[in-house]
């Protein structure tokens, strides 16, 4: 995803290249919103007195078309590639909330990569670095900023896409489509998630929070409630049947070793074992754990 974000920049700067060179000769947009049909249909309409601005104006809009088609060029090889990865699932079912399309989804879950380690969707939301930094101490409690550690990249992206939930909670035709084939419990998850976020903003905003604080929080949210989703679609792991537990443990018979199953992997955990009486055992359906007294 590197090359898809450094592409996204380098088209982002175009654009404000171009747009900053027509307001410095005093062309500006009577439109609401840039990058429009609209909007390229009045650029088109520009014309400069001087051949050089009309030089200069020209090479401005060849380097965002450009850096467009750059763009579109590798996010439509990421989606010729999508299937073959064994996330895709994943990356397709996250797509169901508000402000979480196609390149958003792939640069979190490429940035992440499998959601079953984290336990809880707060030690994602601390992965990521959107929980606040701590300095207390004793009976004060000082909270500052987010902490801004793990991967930058994901961050920014799901900040972006925590704009989204200003609004009022719906369901638009782009984000129809991109649920058509999901499972239920996707779209439930990113519904419930959207009501609740779209809420949680008003009373941020009405409470007297910067904007900008505001969508940090949502973007926090963002990413537990893709911690939901990414769980219910994600498919158990062919040995977890075997895993065992950390509480769950095997024992060598007459040893002193204790051995703990992490998968596919058996690494043994040396430890002193509690001396008690023989008397005292620990058995269940399959095991009987003894442990042997002092001599």
């Amino acid at each position: 995803m590197g090359a898809g974000a450094t592409a996204v920049r380098v088209a982002n700067q175009a654009r404000q290249h171009l747009q900053s060179f027509l307001l410095r000769h005093g062309r500006q947009y009577p439109g609401k919103k840039s990058w429009t049909k609209a909007y390229r249909r009045w650029l088109s309409t520009n014309r400069f007195e001087h051949s050089a601005q009309q030089i200069v104006f020209q090479d401005y809009i060849h380097a965002v078309t450009d850096a467009e088609a750059r763009v579109a060029r590798l996010e439509a090889q990421i989606a010729e590639l999508l299937p073959d990865w064994s996330l895709a699932p994943v990356v397709q079912a996250i797509q169901a909330m508000r402000g979480v399309a196609f390149i958003v989804a792939v640069t979190v879950v490429a940035e992440v990569g499998d959601f079953r380690r984290f336990a809880t969707p707060r030690q994602l939301m601390a992965y990521l670095g959107l929980t606040p930094t701590e300095h207390s101490s004793g009976n004060t409690v000082r909270r500052g900023g987010i902490t801004k550690v793990g991967s930058s990249l994901a961050r920014r992206v799901l900040i972006e896409g925590a704009w989204s939930y200003r609004m009022q909670p719906r369901v638009g035709r782009k984000q129809v489509d991109r649920m058509e084939g999901l499972p239920q419990g996707a779209r439930d998850i990113a519904w419930k998630g959207q009501m609740r976020m779209c809420r949680r903003y008003k009373h941020l905003v009405a409470c007297g929070k910067p904007t900008v604080v505001a969508n940090t929080a949502i973007a926090r949210e963002m990413a537990g409630f893709i911690w939901a989703i990414a769980q219910e679609v994600t498919p158990p792991d062919a040995h977890s049947s075997k895993t065992q537990h950390p509480d769950q443990l095997m024992c060598k018979p007459g040893g002193g070793t204790r051995w703990r199953t992490l998968g596919k992997h058996c690494e043994p955990v040396l430890e002193r074992l509690t001396l008690v009486s023989r008397k005292r055992q620990l058995q269940d359906a399959t095991t009987i754990m003894r442990y042997p007294t002092r001599a």
